[in-house]
């Protein structure tokens, strides 16, 4: 017996509460119909529909079972249509959305090496620094940092990104370096907020967590921003290393606490939904996936070389 052929002509019959109706939908005979919902009910040992000369209803136990073949079938098709998609040459445009700063430095090189790739892709992007409205502004993927919209929206983490707190040469020069972090409480700290906690600094070493409440010339939203004020020696800045990472190498800027426990700030790929979804959409997330995670440029900001790899 085709078990899976079984389940497809009875969810057909239930919803369309007639023999008749279902083998016209599935090209096959009345009879042949009927004996594939004889055949699974026997192999049940259960009566799944309750026939009469003019009405076709579910049984209670055919109830369960047909929600349960219903999910079966749909994971199936699912997976048939991921192969489908996979082995289809991704075309047409791919509509993304970024953060301003990720999306200048580093998504923009992923682009341009996955349209070496697959050249009959295009690609739309917009750079904001909100979050956007993906279903709304029809787009395709988003790449969100840490925070994630309460939806019905499915996320997929690409990376991560260590935050260090840093300040210029200059600065230093110019006003010391603090020892500890209590000590930032007498310095000029740049705070954006975007990124958690704001103006009040969690540092974390053997297991105790000491808050910092900070303050100081600049507030912005945009971290990039931030970055710009620190470079500038306006401040120290708390920063994830995909922004500052670069900088930390070429001694633009330099780590502070160094003996502290570093947060992290979560990259993640937003879409709409994941059934069904396009060739663009599952190789580009896969794509940039592998290639952030093995070419996480930012956080190997302690090597030193010539050849720096960092796109800034």
């Amino acid at each position: 017996m085709d078990k899976f052929k079984c389940m497809q002509v009875f969810t057909r019959v239930a919803k369309a509460g007639s023999f008749v109706a279902a083998a016209k939908e599935l090209g096959m005979s009345k009879a042949m119909a009927t004996k594939y919902i004889a055949q699974l009910e026997a192999s049940l040992d259960a009566r799944l529909l309750n026939r009469t000369t003019r009405k076709l209803s579910l049984t209670e136990t055919g109830i369960g079972y047909l929600n349960r073949c219903l999910e079966i079938l749909e994971d199936v098709e699912e997976a048939e249509a991921t192969v489908l998609h996979l082995q289809r040459e991704p075309k047409g445009v791919l509509h993304i959305s970024s953060p301003p700063f990720f999306g200048s430095y580093h998504l923009i090189p992923a682009i341009a090496a996955f349209n070496q790739l697959h050249p009959d892709l295009s690609f739309n992007l917009t750079l904001q620094g909100i979050t956007p409205d993906i279903i709304e502004q029809g787009l395709d993927i988003s790449i969100l940092l840490n925070s994630l919209p309460n939806s019905n929206l499915i996320a997929r983490r690409l990376v991560s990104s260590e935050i260090k707190v840093c300040a210029s040469p200059e600065y230093i020069n110019q006003f010391g370096q603090p020892d500890t972090p209590e000590d930032l409480a007498s310095h000029a700290c740049l705070t954006s907020p975007t990124l958690a906690p704001g103006d009040r600094w969690v540092f974390r070493r053997d297991g105790i967590s000491t808050t910092v409440k900070v303050k100081g010339p600049v507030h912005c939203n945009m971290i990039s921003a931030i970055r710009s004020a620190a470079l500038n020696s306006i401040g120290i800045a708390r920063l994830p290393t995909y922004i500052i990472g670069s900088d930390i190498r070429k001694q633009r800027l330099t780590h502070l606490f160094e003996d502290f426990e570093s947060d992290f700030l979560d990259i993640h790929a937003v879409y709409p939904h994941r059934k069904h979804l396009s060739a663009k959409v599952v190789m580009f997330v896969d794509f940039l996936c592998d290639r952030l995670r093995s070419e996480s440029y930012w956080d190997n900001w302690s090597i030193q070389n010539n050849s720096d790899s960092s796109p800034i």
